[in-house]
This record gives C-alpha cells, structure tokens and sequence, in this order.
C-alpha cells in the first residue's frame, strides 16, 4: 500500500531535499509541498494525503490550529509534527490539538520513515527520550483542565468571543473591537465582567486558562474569524 504524503513547512529548500528523499520509498508518494510564509494565516487544502508533515515550529500556536483544522473529521490524515526541538509541554499541545507524532528535524531519514509508516498504520509516535515527561504531562493536565473548562463554561457567548481573539493574538481592546464590531467601551465592560467570573486579576491569566481547554471556540459569526488562507499543495510534477 502506497502512503501520499503532504509536506508543509517554512522552509522551501528542506522541504524540497524531504520531498526528493522520500520519493525514493517505493511505498511513499509525496503528493505535494506548501511552503508556509511567516506572518500569515494558513489552511492547507490537501485532505487526500494520508499523512501530513507539518512544521511545529510556525510562530505562536498557528501549527497547534493547522493541526486541529485538518483532524477534524473521520477522514482527515495524520498529522506528523516536524520540529527544530523537543519540549514536553509542546509537545502535549501538539498531542491535544490531534497529532498523530512529533519527530525532530535533525532526526535520521531512517526514523522518519518509521514514523511515517507506523503513523499510516494508526500508531503514535513520541520522542522516546521525552516520553516519560509528555506521560507525566497528560496525567496531571487532565484535571486543571476539567477545572478550567468548568471556569470558561461561565462566560457568555459575547466574554468568550473576546477571550477567544485575545488568546487568539489580538493585542489590544480596540483590536478586538474592530474585529467583533462592538466598541471599545463594551470590549472593556466583557473584560471586567470575565476576569471577576474567571477569578483572576489580569486578561493574562484569562488568556492562560484556554491554553489548554477544547471549550473556547472563536464564533463563527465574528470577523476575526476570517482572512484565513487557502494553499493548494503544488503537485509534484510543477514543483521547481
């Protein structure tokens, strides 16, 4: 069985020279490459592929949001996260948001093959080095995020739009407010009216619960919502 491959990543020259190497494996095909530009918001369009080689390493938390995106239904492929690094807590992110795997970039062609091949088989893969921590991790998230989930279930449907763009990367009130259409007196009235529901002192700390939660969810009917955009993976046939 042949396994489609779809590589996403910021660099074009790594990805092209993982690209030509994999495409050597009789039982790999890469179907596509999308080099992904800093400063921009993405959606890969290539759900045929199997397997997904994603950098983990996309400013903030945009590869954690690609990941979710493309794991969303009973049909999406892996997700393969590709990194310079290997901390637990990233790793545990990476985990919660649907990867399938998480394998450093300075790691033998040999082990990503393995990966690859047990990711296409349904398997897990960890840096075994760093399993015991990742485990540990799990364990103890699960209850602060009940915890937190219990907090955030509090908030109105108007509070969690607003903490939804603030831990979205929105900076400021007037950011929020342009991007939910409310003024900036109302934004500043929702940030009070959350911070007392949530028990703490600071939008910081707010922003610090949905770390970890599945429960915030940006509306769709917002505008900050929008701007997302489509990449089509190039074949490789029109790759240069």
């Amino acid at each position: 069985m042949v396994t489609d491959i779809l590589i996403a990543d910021q660099e074009r020259i790594f990805a092209g020279v993982l690209a030509t190497r994999l495409d050597d494996e009789d039982d790999i095909r890469v179907v596509g490459e999308v080099q992904l530009e800093a400063r921009r918001s993405w959606q890969l369009a290539g759900r045929a592929a199997d397997v997904i080689l994603l950098d983990g390493d996309l400013p903030g938390d945009a590869a954690n949001r690609l990941c979710e995106k493309l794991s969303d239904g009973d049909e999406s492929p892996r997700v393969i996260m590709l990194s310079c690094s290997s901390e637990p807590e990233r790793i545990v992110k990476a985990l919660r948001s649907g990867a399938a795997a998480w394998v450093r970039k300075d790691e033998s062609l040999e082990y990503l093959l393995r990966v690859i091949r047990g990711v296409a088989r349904g398997e897990s893969w960890l840096p075994p080095a760093e399993t015991p921590d990742i485990v540990q991790l799990l364990m103890s998230g699960g209850e602060r995020k009940r915890k937190n989930d219990l907090l955030l279930a509090k908030l109105t449907a108007r509070e969690r739009a607003v903490l939804a763009c603030l831990e979205d990367g929105a900076a400021h009130r007037d950011v929020v407010a342009e991007q939910l259409h409310l003024s900036v007196n109302t934004v500043r009235t929702h940030m009070r009216n959350l911070m007392a529901k949530l028990g703490v002192h600071s939008m910081l700390e707010a922003v610090a619960l949905t770390r970890d939660s599945a429960s915030l969810r940006l509306p769709d009917w917002t505008a900050a919502s929008a701007g997302v955009s489509a990449i089509t993976a190039a074949p490789r046939h029109a790759r240069h």
